[in-house]
């Protein structure tokens, strides 16, 4: 019978251990452990986020069932206070720059022109306890963080993201992103800001947003629509002049206004700065964001972002940072085999044969012990 590792080992094999090992050295990271590596600390996480495991105990119980098997995966046993405090002050960087690191990488396997780069730029909110309050404060008894994404929709992957509290507004945190010259980026309400805007307009991007409903346009030109379609209005002009205070707007150059009637009636107020595409690119470049919603809701729902092995910033950011990773490397292991096609599939799968000795290509086959020992003893004559 063939040797095969478990399913955990093939998976961390995807893991830049060397630049992982790297940044350990980079941010001081094992100075003064004794006991818990931040290599050790990283495989418990990641294997918390693999297993669903949904709190301190559940990981340092599964990793204890499993011990014999952990020597093989440069990793051990781990107790819970250890662990614990390894998230509390192990340096958040070391994850956070992994990755980065990896993000960079798979981006650049599948880079395409940056006129067909298409960007989706949106946040979501994680509800956290009141021990997080000193950091995380958003209201009378309401404790948050909030992760910024860049989506890259063609790759369904994040290509950037960062953690604050959740009363950190959309626009702040987007100043901060890297911008590629020439890319469209897609983005809601949360990212009105006509300098931001002007930023992005004079470095080649293109922009598909919303207009707020107070918002006048100065029409110049009126564009023709096509017929039976749920394109209402296509008009070319200016933004106001001036912001409040009489502030100069930097966003002086002609915008695109393109009205759309939703399924459900509502009507939308397209704005780009792109004056030549069609209007029904424009808003289907707008209906895209949906696929942000749906990369945050399979974020929460599969892996673990909704329930945090500690409390601290430090602790929440390596949650969040972790998870991503285990995002990236399931992708990466969904693309290494063909037999499964459905990515929610296959993450049940490596749930339910995480620390099996099995091949990521024969997931769906039944193990060993429940083949017909009829067809077993024959295979052996």
């Amino acid at each position: 019978m063939p040797h095969h590792n478990t399913v955990f080992r093939d998976v961390l094999k995807l893991v830049p251990w060397h630049r992982f090992e790297a940044l350990v050295e980079e941010h001081d990271a094992d100075a003064r452990v004794r006991r818990l590596s931040t290599k050790a600390q990283f495989v418990a996480l990641l294997y918390g986020q693999l297993s669903g495991a949904s709190g301190l105990r559940e990981i340092v119980t599964g990793l204890s069932s499993h011990a014999a098997r952990l020597y093989h995966l440069g990793a051990a046993p781990v107790r819970r206070s250890t662990f614990s405090d390894a998230n509390a002050s192990r340096p958040f960087a070391v994850f956070a720059d992994l990755l980065a690191l990896m993000m960079k990488q798979a981006h650049r396997g599948l880079r395409r022109k940056l006129a067909e780069a298409v960007y989706l730029i949106d946040a979501t909110s994680v509800r956290l306890n009141g021990h997080s309050a000193d950091w995380a404060q958003f209201s009378a008894g309401v404790c948050g963080a909030k992760l910024h994404v860049i989506y890259d929709a063609d790759a369904d992957r994040p290509i950037y993201a960062a953690v604050s509290a959740a009363n950190v507004n959309d626009i702040s945190a987007a100043h901060q992103m890297p911008i590629e010259p020439g890319a469209t980026y897609v983005f809601d309400l949360g990212y009105y800001d006509y300098g931001w805007w002007a930023a992005l307009d004079g470095v080649g991007c293109r922009i598909v947003t919303r207009f707020k409903a107070n918002t006048p346009l100065a029409m110049v030109e009126e564009l023709p629509i096509a017929p039976a379609s749920n394109i209402l209005s296509d008009r070319i002009g200016f933004l106001p002049a001036r912001q409040a205070r009489n502030r100069r707007n930097p966003m002086q150059d002609a915008v695109r206004e393109v009205r759309i009637m939703t399924e459900t009636g509502k009507v939308l107020r397209i704005l780009s700065n792109d004056l030549d595409a069609p209007a029904e690119e424009l808003a289907n470049l707008y209906r895209r964001r949906w696929a942000i919603e749906l990369f945050f809701r399979w974020v929460k729902q599969t892996l673990k972002i909704t329930r945090f092995v500690g409390t601290s910033e430090n602790a929440v950011r390596i949650q969040i940072a972790v998870a991503l990773i285990a995002f990236l490397l399931l992708r990466l292991a969904q693309a290494a085999q063909k037999a499964v096609r459905s990515p929610l599939a296959f993450v049940r799968l490596i749930r339910a044969n995480l620390m099996h000795r099995r091949s990521l290509d024969n997931l769906l086959e039944p193990p060993p012990a429940l083949q017909d020992p009829r067809q077993m003893s024959l295979s052996l004559c």
